[in-house]
């Protein structure tokens, strides 16, 4: 992902919609992945919760970019590519969806397909957003910051009026603060300590990563 957040499932949780039309029901199961391989594992197992259905059609957003769908036999991109644009349209990446469908008998048609499996896709977004089972994750910078106790009120002041929270105190012989901040806004920060305490690199910035902030 280039940007400098995105929005996924949270973890562990699976957000479902349905829709039908003329008994062919649409079963949208929507989860948070973290790989192909996570995206892989999610499908098979709705492929195994419903061996039975005519088709279980999948589609996958990463964080860095990469994505896939599928049409599972249904008339090419009738089901993986309106499956996938809904979750690009929602901002979702780190998010694989996998619409489940049982046939009613009747042929719904091209047309009708696209509205089935983006009207399920939708209906299980609109679940996760209803029930807080999106998150935000940001691009944060870790800050380790090691300093006397003398500094600690100064320099928590300095990390909280620069943007940044606090993750982790150790309390021993001096200080050791673990800090986040969006990336950017931490090299002020560093800065400003550095002068704080005289110019000894008291503040050391870490990888950017993403997490929730």
């Amino acid at each position: 992902m280039t940007g400098e957040s995105y929005r996924t499932p949270r973890v562990g949780v699976e957000a479902v919609g349905e829709f039908e039309d003329r008994r062919s029901r649409f079963i949208a199961q929507l989860a948070h992945v973290e790989s192909e391989k996570d995206a892989e594992a999610f499908i098979e197992q709705v492929r195994s919760r419903h061996h039975d259905a005519r088709h279980n059609v999948p589609a996958w957003i990463l964080a860095d970019g990469r994505e896939r769908c599928s049409d599972d036999g249904e008339p090419s991109r009738t089901s993986g590519m309106p499956t996938l644009e809904v979750l690009r349209g929602a901002g979702l990446a780190n998010v694989c969806c996998v619409v489940t469908r049982y046939f009613g008998g009747t042929l719904l048609g091209p047309g009708g397909l696209v509205r089935a499996y983006t009207a399920a896709t939708q209906a299980a977004v609109e679940a996760a957003e209803t029930d807080d089972k999106i998150v935000e994750m940001t691009l944060v910078t870790p800050v380790t910051v090691q300093l006397p106790y003398a500094l600690y009120d100064r320099v928590t002041r300095l990390a909280t009026n620069a943007g940044g929270k606090v993750a982790d105190s150790l309390f021993a012989e001096d200080v050791q603060l673990s800090l986040v901040f969006r990336t950017g806004e931490e090299a002020p920060f560093v800065a400003a300590a550095r002068e704080l305490a005289n110019g000894d690199d008291i503040a050391r910035a870490h990888e950017p990563r993403f997490a929730e902030f």
